[in-house]
């Protein structure tokens, strides 16, 4: 993907997947987890949770993780970047919490999460990480060349 495609693609509103270190009793894989985030393009990634789970207590530790975006529908596409974090605001300040929820939820449900769960206020953190690697695909390309092949076959199978 271009840097622009990449940002834009990003910059949807698509749950992503979160990935720290994990280095609890030496044997584990990272802590892989689904999130929602927020991301402008050319801006850092913004990740909200609460300040005693263990994904905080792995990100303060680890200072960078990865996070992981796709579209399931064909062709398949992706975005995964990796950077330091480059700030944690506590409390989450509420504008960013509201942003979070009004990027995922409609705003009828947005209202309604955001009052339901105001007393998350107290207990959530925001971090931010600045994207330093990428890593993309878009199997369109791909996916078209299979389609090119196949049509060769065809033609092939019908000139016999």
């Amino acid at each position: 993907m271009s840097r622009d495609d990449r940002e834009q693609f990003l910059a949807a509103p698509r749950v992503g997947v979160l990935s720290v270190s994990d280095p609890r009793n030496g044997d584990r894989g990272p802590l892989v987890v689904p999130v929602w985030y927020g991301y402008e393009p050319g801006g850092e990634i913004v990740v909200e949770t609460g300040r005693e789970t263990i994904k905080a207590q792995l990100l303060r530790a680890a200072g960078r993780f990865s996070l992981c975006v796709q579209d399931e529908r064909r062709p398949y596409r992706y975005v995964s970047v990796e950077g330091p974090v480059t700030a944690v605001e506590d409390p989450i300040d509420p504008a960013v919490r509201a942003s979070l929820a009004e990027r995922y939820l409609d705003p009828d449900e947005a209202r309604a999460y955001l009052a339901a769960t105001a007393d998350q206020l107290a207990h959530d953190i925001t971090f931010r990480m600045r994207p330093q690697r990428w890593r993309t695909a878009d199997f369109a390309a791909f996916a078209a060349g299979f389609a090119e092949v196949g049509a060769d076959v065809d033609r092939d199978a019908h000139a016999v």
